[in-house]
């Protein structure tokens, strides 16, 4: 019974490799290659801000090996766009200097593999987080990731094993179970998968993004042994590269290490890390299971710190978790946006938080004494948390990130009051409120409320410094409260550390 899924389209796509002929570069006059240094960076410039077209992306990449020296990768809205974007750079100076090695042309996609209600004819059906989290799909970013790889894949058709003669709900079982391996890498592989079908050679195009190359070797090392892969999948050639801002093309033809940036900072811009990848699975989806959430390279780093600051607390018989297994982290986006709509938005959203075992919550929470909203999502893992700020940061009206501020920012501790002590524990709130703004270094404090859940509350400040934080902590009205909070919370304080 042929069960083919269905698709939509998005952006097209086209890596453009290139090989430079160093020769007839070192031959050239000095105002030829002037002039070529000049329109290439003219030419980089132009498609990294997408002045060519109403919407798209560009980056540039220096490759390693011998099949190319240069990637340009363009994602635009139509084929005619990317045709464009070829020859102008074959009309370009640089462009005589060059030979393309090869080509890949692809479109984003998504299949009914990522969600049955999608391609429902109601639209209602399909919640708000995975509209926006498919529009990514369809319309991605360019990650910032400094690494590269691409290759081309398809799915076999062979007499023995052939994907394409599997029911419907086989392959999407493999797909989930290529998925879930693929989260292990969340925060710090991302991608994006492109359909090729009858565009190119093989049927889809994947590239990986990462800040090292290392996790590029090992998500399509331990993916190779999923069913989905060693028995169903044939790959192409891979190319890996480093990308670099069009303000080094100079120091890239003159041999030099490209990025030049000495802090390691992406100088080439915004990217949009928030987008790429299929948390669910797919043929051409989810080829490694998307952007999912897993241990970052900085995690150590992080607790290090939250270890020192735990440390002061007990120190002071303060309860702020235990250094193993309890520890949450959270990501806090704060908002401008109608309280309704917001709510509407995250709800929408969370559901696919959800499928994610490191997932607490998701919430949004009202400040007691201001126009001010929060939205809180907290997970087991601090990369888990970055990785749904990227997520989040699309919702509207969104105007800052806890931990943005200036200074030193504490969550303090999430509460849960006993109903009965509720009003208590505000008025608490509004007195050690009063002694917080005759304290110096204090900025602000605001008690965020659940608006799902009255008895859920949070405290956010923000200090001048840490050592003015903790001279707060030092003092014996907060030791009093600490010792009243005892009797009023229906639970311990969950210290939550900010991602």
């Amino acid at each position: 019974m042929r069960e083919p899924p269905q698709t939509d389209e998005g952006w097209y796509a086209l890596h453009d490799f290139r090989r430079i002929d160093w020769a007839a570069w070192r031959d050239a006059p000095e105002r030829e290659r002037d002039r070529a240094v000049e329109e290439g960076v003219e030419y980089l410039d132009t498609h990294e801000a997408v002045a060519d077209a109403e919407d798209g992306a560009s980056a540039v990449f220096a490759m390693v090996g011998h099949k190319a020296d240069l990637l340009i990768v363009h994602l635009r809205p139509t084929l005619d766009a990317l045709s464009t974007a070829e020859r102008r750079f074959d009309r370009t100076a640089l462009g005589a200097f060059t030979e393309q090695s090869t080509s890949y042309v692809s479109v984003t996609e998504v299949s009914g593999y990522v969600s049955d209600a999608y391609f429902a004819e109601d639209e209602e059906e399909v919640d708000t987080g995975l509209k926006r989290y498919i529009e990514g799909k369809l319309e991605p970013s360019i990650p910032e990731d400094q690494y590269v790889s691409f290759y081309p894949m398809s799915r076999k058709r062979g007499e023995q094993d052939n994907w394409y003669d599997l029911p419907f709900e086989r392959r999407r079982e493999m797909m989930e179970e290529h998925g879930e391996h693929g989260r292990e890498f969340g925060g710090r592989v991302k991608q994006i998968v492109a359909s090729s079908v009858g565009l190119d050679d093989w049927e889809w195009g994947v590239t990986l993004f990462s800040e090292d190359p290392t996790d590029l070797k090992d998500i399509v090392y331990e993916m190779r042994y999923d069913e989905a892969s060693a028995r169903y999948s044939e790959f192409g050639p891979f190319y890996v590269g480093r990308r670099f801002p069009p303000s080094d093309l100079p120091a890239f033809l003159a041999g030099e290490s490209v990025p030049t940036d000495e802090e390691g900072e992406h100088p080439h811009g915004e990217g949009g890390a928030q987008h790429g990848g299929d948390a669910h699975g797919g043929d051409g989806d989810a080829h490694h299971g998307g952007e999912a959430h897993g241990d970052d390279a900085d995690d150590d780093a992080d607790a290090d710190a939250d270890d020192d600051i735990r440390g002061e607390l007990a120190d002071l018989n303060i309860y702020a978790g235990k250094p193993h297994g309890e520890d949450v982290y959270a990501t806090v986006l704060y908002s401008e946006a109608d309280a309704d709509e917001l709510f509407d938005e995250v709800d929408g959203l969370r559901s696919n938080f959800d499928h994610y075992d490191t997932h607490v919550k998701t919430a949004v929470y009202d400040a007691l004494e201001r126009d001010r909203r929060a939205v809180v999502s907290i997970w087991d893992t601090a990369s888990a948390a970055d990785t749904a700020a990227g997520f989040l940061a699309e919702l509207p009206g969104i105007v800052s990130r806890a931990g943005e501020e200036s200074g030193f920012g504490t969550m303090g501790m999430f509460y849960t009051v006993k109903p009965e002590h509720r009003e208590d524990f505000v008025e608490k709130f509004e007195t050690v409120g009063g002694l917080l703004g005759e304290m110096e270094g204090h900025g602000e404090t605001d008690l965020m409320i659940n608006r799902e859940d009255e008895n859920d509350m949070f405290i956010a400040s923000q200090w001048r410094s840490k050592e003015d934080a903790m001279n707060f902590f030092r003092s014996d009205e907060f030791s009093e409260t600490v010792s009243w909070g005892r009797d009023v919370l229906a639970d311990r304080p969950r210290h939550v550390f900010l991602a």
